[in-house]
């Protein structure tokens, strides 16, 4: 027996039909819901009690958009047009009450209607292009009739949604009900048939206004140049292009167009990074039951770039943060990064009160038995084993005895750090990637001894920060280091064969990573990861080199490129490929293309990956590809290195 409430509930106030639509979480439109909903829709189209009808979304929101899982196969009918196009028939008004979110197949429903109502905290747009996709149930078509050429572009191909106020402003809805949804909403629909008010069909409208003869020829050149390499905001521009000519002509122009984008490599790369996202959630080591320990109070140990970083992260997510340096300049130099960083933040748009709510929870000190409160430790000092060892020895001397005790270590063995204290399974791994400010991930490691409960508490925590948490087991660098020291491997396999420095980042960026790996060793400093891998007993001699060299990267103005004083530009430099090429003790050149030089270092990364998996350090192959999009700019429309590597390197 299903006892499952219905997925649209049909009620009635006075001679205003209300079709609730209840599809928790998010009201996705799942083929069962778009059954429920035509079928509601054509049944009180044919009553003979209802003269309007009002639309609105149960729980969080109106519809957040499809059900994605249903775009890997052909989706059955109905499909949205033909709910839209019932409605659209229909010769009683329909009026879409949106809160919380309209987005995607739900703006477009909502477009379908003949009028739109929503409340002042409502959000509409069509967020399609972010997996690859361009919206398929008129969206490019009706968009643009209501709101004009440009505000549809830039709301299709940036994928953002604007609020009710603009929304209003531009056209896109007819009122904004200031109180309760759903009696404003049965009040206007009443008001149409009082009024005998026009059924308005969007599809009616005149096709919008050419701005400028060079519209869409400025948007593509836009395009190409910020972002060159994603096929959907091409698609898009060409969509809503169509909205031009004849609306059923349009339609059927983007039809073809997001049919096309349905199976292109990009979208199905995106789509499945959207459910990796969700997967990385679930720990089979973790039931849903764990308990999870509160946490109001973290303490950070070091202010360096890395822990100034994760105390901001702590205070913004609204815990209060205890900051302890070694000596009070060290700690003077924390306090001035903090405040450099939140006056950043108010001229990128935080509100100056905010700013200071947020600083003042970060109070600093040179006293380590001031973690005494923290419900949540993270060390984050140097790349130093014995120096980490020391550390946790005191934390746990001086912090509460439930207090979980937190490493950011990035190669270091977390079961070392752990057998410093008497707690082991208080101890874990938050490893955030660099700056811990933008990244999305984080990883939570698992020592041998690490309790269910501190992990489901690490991940807990990420969550509250707004990061994607990943779990990961203890070994050499976890799962995003242990790729990357692997692509090292591969980088310097290249080297030794006469590829050239400039030649492998070349061709890593037209791959489409934002810089090679040679500019973003230089970005982070070449002397920290030179000395965790000699702390490791790792060589890289030819990598090592330029190290060797006393070149630091950006900071010294030289590493593998050079530096103007002042500038981060990274400039090609003879010197730095001179020196690797003494270091081989060659000057001959090999040549690949850039085809061949991606396929060896993804290949290299594949290949550890599966080593990963078969250790039992990461859950599924989606969780490496998730750090590594959101830890280290893999392109998130390749898929990440597993995905692409299944398809390109399988064997």
């Amino acid at each position: 027996m299903n006892d499952r409430a219905p997925l649209v509930r049909t009620e009635h106030v006075g001679a205003v039909a209300i079709l609730t639509i209840d599809n928790p979480p998010v009201n996705a439109t799942s083929h069962a819901l778009r059954t429920a909903l035509k079928a509601a829709i054509e049944a009180v189209l044919g009553d003979l009690i209802t003269q309007a009808v009002v639309l609105i979304g149960a729980g969080r929101g109106f519809i957040a958009g499809a059900d994605i899982s249903e775009f890997d196969r052909k989706r059955d009918e109905p499909l949205n047009p033909a709910i839209i196009a019932v409605m659209e028939r229909a010769n009683k008004p329909i009026v879409a009450a949106i809160h919380g979110h309209a987005l995607g197949g739900g703006l477009e429903l909502a477009m379908g209607c003949h009028y739109r109502v929503a409340t002042r905290e409502a959000r509409m747009g069509q967020p399609e292009v972010k997996l690859g996709l361009t919206p398929g149930a008129g969206g490019t078509q009706r968009l643009p009739r209501l709101v004009g050429l440009p505000l549809a572009l830039d709301m299709i191909v940036g994928g953002d949604p604007i609020a009710a106020p603009l929304a209003l402003e531009r056209g896109l809805i007819d009122s904004i009900i200031e109180g309760e949804l759903r009696a404003g909403a049965v009040a206007f629909a009443d008001n149409l048939v009082r009024d005998k008010a026009p059924l308005k069909r969007v599809r009616d409208l005149p096709p919008p206004e050419l701005p400028d003869p060079e519209f869409f020829v400025q948007a593509r050149a836009d395009l190409t140049k910020r972002r060159p390499h994603l096929q959907a905001h091409d698609s898009c521009v060409a969509a809503v292009e169509a909205s031009l000519l004849p609306f059923d002509e349009g339609l059927a122009r983007e039809a073809e167009i997001f049919a096309a984008t349905v199976a292109s490599e990009q979208s199905k790369a995106l789509r499945y990074q959207f459910f990796a996202e969700r997967d990385a959630a679930k720990v089979s080591y973790l039931p849903a039951d764990t308990p999870v320990r509160e946490v109001k109070q973290v303490a950070v140990i070091g202010g360096g770039t890395m822990g100034s970083a994760i105390a901001i992260c702590c205070a913004d997510a609204g815990y209060g943060v205890t900051l302890v340096e070694a000596d009070p300049a060290a700690l003077a130099r924390a306090r001035a990064t903090l405040r450099k960083h939140y006056d950043s933040a108010i001229k990128r748009g935080l509100k100056g009160d905010e700013a200071e709510r947020r600083l003042t929870r970060i109070v600093g000190t040179t006293a380590i038995d001031a973690v005494s409160i923290a419900d949540l430790v993270v060390e984050a000092v140097t790349e130093d084993l014995a120096l980490k060892q020391q550390i946790f020895a005191a934390l746990d001397r001086m912090a509460k005895p439930e207090a979980i005790l937190a490493t950011n270590t990035s190669y270091l063995d977390i079961d070392t750090l752990a057998s410093a204290t008497h707690r082991p399974e208080n101890v874990i791994g938050l490893h955030f990637f660099a700056p811990a400010t933008q990244m999305r991930v984080i990883e939570v490691v698992r020592a041998t001894k690490s309790s269910t409960e501190a992990l489901a508490t690490g991940m807990a925590v990420g969550r509250k920060l707004r990061k994607i948490p990943v779990a990961a087991g203890a070994c050499d660098g976890f799962i995003g280091n242990r790729l990357l020291t692997a692509r090292w491997r591969a980088t310097e396999a290249l080297l030794s064969e006469g590829i050239t420095i400039l030649d492998i980042d070349r061709a890593m960026v037209a791959f489409g990573f934002a810089v090679g790996p040679f500019v973003a060793a230089d970005m982070a400093g070449l002397d920290i990861s030179y000395r965790a891998r000699k702390q490791r007993g790792r060589n890289l001699p030819l990598v090592d080199a330029i190290v060797d060299a006393g070149r630091f990267g950006q900071k010294t103005g030289a590493g593998y490129y050079r530096y103007d004083p002042g500038n981060r530009t990274p400039l090609p430099d003879p010197e730095a490929q001179a020196i690797v090429d003494k270091a081989r003790g060659s000057t001959t050149r090999t040549s690949l293309s850039a085809d061949e030089i991606v396929a060896r270092i993804l290949g290299a990364m594949y290949d550890e990956g599966k080593n990963l998996l078969k250790d039992g350090i990461a859950e599924r192959a989606s969780d490496i590809d998730v750090i590594w999009v959101y830890g280290y700019g893999f392109p998130a429309y390749r898929g990440g290195p597993m995905f692409y590597g299944e398809r390109n390197f399988k064997r």
